[in-house]
C-alpha cells in the first residue's frame, strides 16, 4: 500500500506544550514508563471515609437518607425519594422531541450495540451445556440471567447517552429482568439525550440521584428504590470508593480509572489523524493518559507539530494540555515488534494499531481492553456506535479482565445428576479424599450410596 503523504512542518512559538518524548532505547526507559503509567487505584481516604458515612447513613435510614443528600448535593428541594422518580412517559416524550439527525444517530448506535450483544451472547452458549457419561451421570452447566441491575450514569458536568446504551443493552441481551437506573441532575437539570437513550434501551426505572448515596440505595434498597444484584457504570471518584465498598453485598462492574489511549503507528497515518486521537482520551479530564509509540523519530516529531498546531482550536485545550504535559508521552520505539511488547506491558484500556497491516500486529498483542486496527479504526467511533463495548478495564486491569459484555449480568450454575452406577465409583473416591481431610461425614455421606458399604 502506497504511504499517505503529509506535512512535517514543525510549529514554534508560546503555544508549544511540552509534552514528553521518550527513547525505548534508554536504560531508565522501564523507569520512565513506571512513572508514566502510575495511577494510584485506591481512592483518597478522606473520600473513602464520606463514602462510607453515606452508605451506612444510606443503609440505616433509606430513603429519608437519600433524600437529604440528593437534596444537599445537587441543589434540589425534592419532597420524597418518588418525586425523583422519572417516568416512562417523559422518557419517551424526551425521546420523541429529538431532531431526526440526532434520534438516527441514537438509534443506530443502540442497533449496533444490542447486535453485536446478542452476537456475544450466542458465542457465550447463553443455554448452558450439558453431557452425559458412559455410567448415566449428567453433568453440565445452566445459565441465568440476574435479576435487577442498577445502572450509573453520570451527570453534572457532562452527559452521556453513550454509557446508558452500553450499560443496559447488553443487560437487556442477557435476560435481565429489571432494570433501575440513577443519574445526578444537579439543580434539577435533565439532560433530553440520557432520557432518550433510556427509552431506546429499555431501562425500566431511572431515579434521579447520584454519587455514593445512589449507589448505597441500590446495594441497600430503601422503601422506593429497590436493591439490586449488580451496579454497573462509572463515576466520580466517591461513587468508586462507594461501589468498592458495597462490592459482595451486590456485584460491581470494575473500578475504573481515567481514560486511555495507546497508539501504535508505524508512520504511515496522517499525524494530524493520531494527534486528534490522542486528544480524544486527553479531553476526558486532566488523569488521562494519551500514548504514542512509533519506530520513525520524524513522525514522532510531525504528531508533536500537529498537536501544537491543533490544540489552540480545541474547546476544552486546558484540559487537553494538562493530561498530555503530566500523563502523555511520545515514544520512539526499535521497531514495530517492539512497540508491541511494551502496549502487553502498559496493556491500554484503548489500543489504536493505526499500521499498514494491522492484524499482523494484533497477533501480537495479548492485553488490551479493545483494539481498534487500521488507519479509520479510530477511538471515537467505539465510544459511540462501532458495537463492542465501551466499559473497559483501565489502569493495566486488561492484564486480568475484559470489557462489560453480556457474561457480566448472567450467572452460572453447575448441574451435578450422578447415576446409581456413578454414585459407586465415585463415592470412593470421595470417601477417600475426606479420609484424608479429616472430615468423616462428607466420607460417610459419599459411602452410605454405595452398595458395598464399608463397616
Amino acid at each position: 500500500m502506497k504511504k499517505l503523504r503529509f506535512n512535517k512542518t514543525q510549529q514554534t512559538g508560546s503555544n508549544m506544550i511540552a509534552i514528553r518524548k521518550l527513547d525505548a532505547g534508554l536504560p531508565d526507559f522501564q523507569a520512565h514508563l513506571t512513572a508514566l503509567l502510575a495511577f494510584e487505584a485506591s481512592e483518597d481516604e478522606a473520600i473513602d471515609q464520606a463514602a462510607a458515612r453515606i452508605l451506612a447513613d444510606v443503609k440505616a435510614r433509606g430513603d429519608a437518607a437519600v433524600l437529604e443528600y440528593t437534596n444537599r448535593f445537587d441543589r434540589l428541594s425534592a419532597n420524597s425519594v418518588s418525586l425523583l422518580e422519572i417516568g416512562q412517559q417523559e422518557l419517551q416524550a424526551a425521546l420523541a422531541e429529538l431532531s431526526p439527525e440526532r434520534r438516527g444517530a441514537l438509534q443506530t448506535a443502540a442497533d449496533r450495540v444490542r447486535s453485536y450483544h446478542q452476537r456475544q451472547k450466542i458465542e457465550c452458549g447463553s443455554d448452558g451445556f450439558s453431557y452425559t457419561e458412559a455410567d448415566g451421570t449428567v453433568l453440565g452447566q445452566k445459565v441465568t440471567p440476574l435479576d435487577r441491575v442498577g445502572i450509573y450514569v453520570p451527570g453534572g458536568k457532562a452527559a452521556y447517552p453513550s454509557s446508558v446504551l452500553m450499560n443496559a443493552i447488553p443487560a437487556k441481551v442477557a435476560g435481565v429482568q429489571e432494570i433501575i437506573m440513577v443519574v445526578p441532575t444537579p439543580d434539577g437539570v435533565k439532560n433530553p439525550l440520557v432520557l432518550a437513550a433510556a427509552a431506546i434501551a429499555g431501562v425500566d426505572r431511572v431515579f434521579t440521584i447520584g454519587g455514593a448515596q445512589a449507589v448505597a440505595a441500590l446495594a441497600y434498597g430503601t422503601a422506593t428504590i429497590p436493591q439490586v444484584d449488580k451496579i454497573v457504570g462509572p463515576g466520580n471518584a466517591y461513587v468508586a470508593a462507594a461501589k468498592r465498598r458495597v462490592f459482595g453485598t451486590v456485584g460491581i462492574d470494575m473500578i475504573a480509572g481515567p481514560s486511555e489511549i495507546l497508539v501504535i503507528c508505524d508512520g504511515t497515518t496522517d499525524p494530524d489523524w493520531i494527534a486528534m486521537d490522542l486528544f480524544s482520551q486527553a479531553e476526558h479530564d486532566e488523569l488521562a493518559q494519551s500514548i504514542l509509540l512509533c519506530p520513525d523519530a520524524a513522525y514522532i516529531a510531525a504528531v508533536e507539530a500537529s498537536i501544537n498546531r491543533q490544540l489552540p482550536l480545541m474547546p476544552r485545550q486546558e484540559v487537553i494540555r494538562t493530561s498530555l504535559v503530566n500523563r502523555g508521552a511520545l515514544v520512539k520505539v526499535r521497531d514495530m515488534e517492539h512497540a508491541c511488547e511494551i502496549a502487553n506491558h502498559i496493556a491500554a484500556e484503548h489500543l489504536e494499531i493505526s499500521a499498514e497491516n494491522p492484524q499482523h500486529w494484533a497477533d501480537r498483542i495479548r492485553h488490551a481492553g479493545a483494539m481498534f486496527l487500521g488507519r479509520f479504526s479510530s477511538e471515537a467511533l467505539g465510544d459511540y456506535c462501532a458495537g463492542p463495548n465501551h466499559v473497559l478495564p483501565t489502569s493495566r486491569t486488561a492484564r486480568f479482565s475484559s470489557p462489560l459484555g453480556v457474561y457480566d449480568f448472567q450467572k452460572r450454575s453447575s448441574i451435578i445428576n450422578i447415576s446409581e452406577a456413578g454414585a459407586q465409583t465415585l463415592g470412593q473416591v470421595a470417601a477417600e479424599l475426606a479420609y484424608g481431610e479429616g472430615l468423616q461425614a462428607h466420607a460417610r455421606s459419599a459411602e452410605y450410596r454405595l452398595k458395598d458399604k464399608p463397616q
